[in-house]
């Protein structure tokens, strides 16, 4: 109750203060705007204008801030959009401690700017920027600018995202309607977990997202084409996180503003058509649809349909997938278990999944430890590089991820051993069945599992410990200890032989399935030496236990990721 009071004392005095009807270049806590008068506020170099106005059709009063160079009124901020004036008693004024003050019949509060920093001497001021400053005029300081408080529109000068040292944020806020500049649906800001990346919300729900930030662009799309209106420019250190941009001329207008139906649009004035013209246009395409296609789903705008599973996964309901309900998304067809072996595919010219599940480790750290981290973590289903922040690790879900024709990043996804072989290219391949073959004959002839394998002496898996007895001249040591005797050696050793020739780490080594016939047929068949086998894994023993069983699961023995890709 005490603002109020404290307010309407001001305003019964408001009579011995001084009302101005042409433009003022500021005004002083004895000068009044009054709406009635037609008193504006002016920027130096005339190219932004505040006083009372009314949106289309509409007979409310708002005071708002707009290019005064623009033929069609366009306000980029409006003060008191959520309290309009009903008339045109509305008078604007500033207090004698800096607070910016909106009354109409004299006496009734329609909004004040609650400034919590008290200002000696001040000054309300419009800046050539179009920003709205209280200045104390013996120091020059601002004690709140408009700036602070985005509405819908950005323009030159300010800032969408944080000043994380002062936990402040800066975010656009569509308006209701173009009749209706009240807080409207849609809220555009930027998201500072792990990458930053720029967040449409419709109410509480997220409707486009654009991405995390590289270190170039955001998403990692395609680069954005060559204009000679503005230039974006992204601020990310530890003190700052924020969007802007300048227009590459002074004589240019332009805005970037979150409009009613929330599209988000960069828009230039052209005084030859006396319109304004879009230039770029965030939504670009259904691909831009937050998480459209689901969990574990890509969409690509150039297929038909547009949403496709990631190599190793299926449609979890195959039936609404087949009916282009994609909302479901995809399951892993083998499901991961943190005790087996697991690698990871990579998967190409993405904008890479939501980050709000994922960290971020900002020291240097190569390829092979980013593997490794991932793997150590049960939950961790995918990682990246980028230049900005080295490994970065999804954990849960991946979610709202688009293949692009050209840019994008690098996702590796984790999927068990297994799957490995089989996504080539999104095709079950021949090449892959014999692979499988090699190892269901080597879980033979041993009596033991590849999954879960383990030996005392070291760490390899079932692959692994038959061609390590296999390079040693020892392959009989696979063999089943409960085999009937006698055991037909030249035979255990042919079949085991033939069995690495199938799990040979290249495709193109592996025989095919007619040629395995003719070695198992031919009692005189000459098999070629076998060369080093794919996915024989070791375990890892991490200094600290991250999971509640102490299980990890084995790592690669693979040194790049490149040559698991490549098969």
């Amino acid at each position: 109750m005490v603002l109020p009071l404290i307010l309407l004392s001001l305003f019964t005095s408001l009579s011995l203060s001084t009302e101005f009807t042409a433009a003022l270049a500021a005004l002083s806590p004895n000068q009044t705007l009054a709406d009635a008068a037609s008193g504006t506020l002016v920027s130096a170099d005339e190219s932004f204008e505040l006083g009372f106005f009314s949106p289309p059709n509409s007979g409310n009063r708002y005071v708002g801030i707009w290019f005064k160079q623009v033929s069609l009124q366009t306000p980029i901020w409006v003060a008191n959009k959520d309290n309009p004036v009903t008339d045109t008693s509305g008078v604007l004024t500033i207090s004698p401690t800096g607070d910016i003050i909106i009354t109409s019949n004299q006496t009734n509060l329609i909004w004040s700017s609650n400034s919590t920093m008290l200002s000696a001497s001040p000054v309300l001021q419009l800046l050539d920027t179009g920003n709205l400053v209280v200045v104390n005029s013996n120091t020059g300081s601002y004690s709140w600018q408009s700036f602070d408080h985005p509405c819908d529109t950005l323009v030159p000068g300010m800032k969408l995202g944080w000043d994380i040292s002062k936990n402040q944020e800066w975010y656009l806020t569509s308006w209701n309607s173009l009749q209706d500049p009240s807080t409207g649906d849609y809220t555009y800001r930027v998201d500072p977990r792990g990458l930053p990346q720029l967040v449409l919300r419709q109410g509480s729900t997220i409707s486009y997202r654009s991405g995390p930030w590289d270190g170039v662009r955001f998403g990692g799309g395609p680069p954005l084409k060559e204009n000679t209106v503005f230039s974006p420019n992204f601020v990310y250190n530890t003190t700052f996180v924020y969007y802007s941009f300048v227009n590459i001329e002074d004589t240019i207008i332009s805005r970037f503003v979150v409009n009613q139906t929330g599209l988000i649009e960069q828009l230039t004035w052209n005084q030859g058509s006396g319109k304004w013209v879009d230039i770029v246009t965030l939504q670009g395409d259904s691909c831009d649809t937050y998480d459209l296609c689901g969990p574990y789903a890509i969409c690509n705008i150039n297929k038909i349909p547009i949403c496709h599973c990631m190599d190793g996964f299926v449609p979890k309901v195959p039936v609404e997938w087949n009916r282009l309900d994609w909302t479901g998304g995809c399951v892993a067809k083998t499901e991961l278990n943190c005790s087996v072996a697991a690698g990871f595919r990579r998967f190409s010219r993405l904008k890479l999944p939501d980050t709000s599940y994922f960290l971020v480790n900002r020291t240097e750290i190569s390829g092979v430890n980013c593997e490794e981290a991932c793997l150590k973590n049960c939950s961790c289903m995918g990682f990246a590089q980028t230049d900005i922040s080295g490994c970065v690790v999804w954990s849960g879900e991946l979610l709202d991820m688009r293949e692009y024709y050209e840019g994008g990043q690098d996702l590796y996804v984790r999927l068990a051993a297994s799957e490995l072989e089989y996504a080539i290219d999104g095709l079950f391949s021949m090449k892959s069945d014999v692979f499988s073959f090699g190892v269901l004959v080597l879980e033979i002839v041993s009596g033991k599992k590849n999954r879960g394998f383990y030996h005392p002496d070291h760490d390899l898996n079932l692959l692994g410990h038959a061609w390590k007895l296999w390079n040693e001249g020892k392959p009989m040591n696979l063999a089943d200890a409960l085999m009937e005797s006698p055991v037909p050696t030249p035979e255990v050793v042919k079949c085991i032989q033939m069995a690495l020739l199938c799990v040979q780490d290249r495709p193109e080594d592996r025989p095919l399935m007619s040629a395995i016939l003719l070695m198992l047929d031919s009692e005189n068949a000459i098999l070629p030496p076998p060369k080093q086998p794919g996915f024989y894994t070791v375990r890892v023993t991490p200094e600290t236990d991250s999971s509640s069983t102490g299980i990890y699961p084995p790592v690669s023995n693979e040194v790049t990721i490149s040559t698991l890709h490549g098969r």
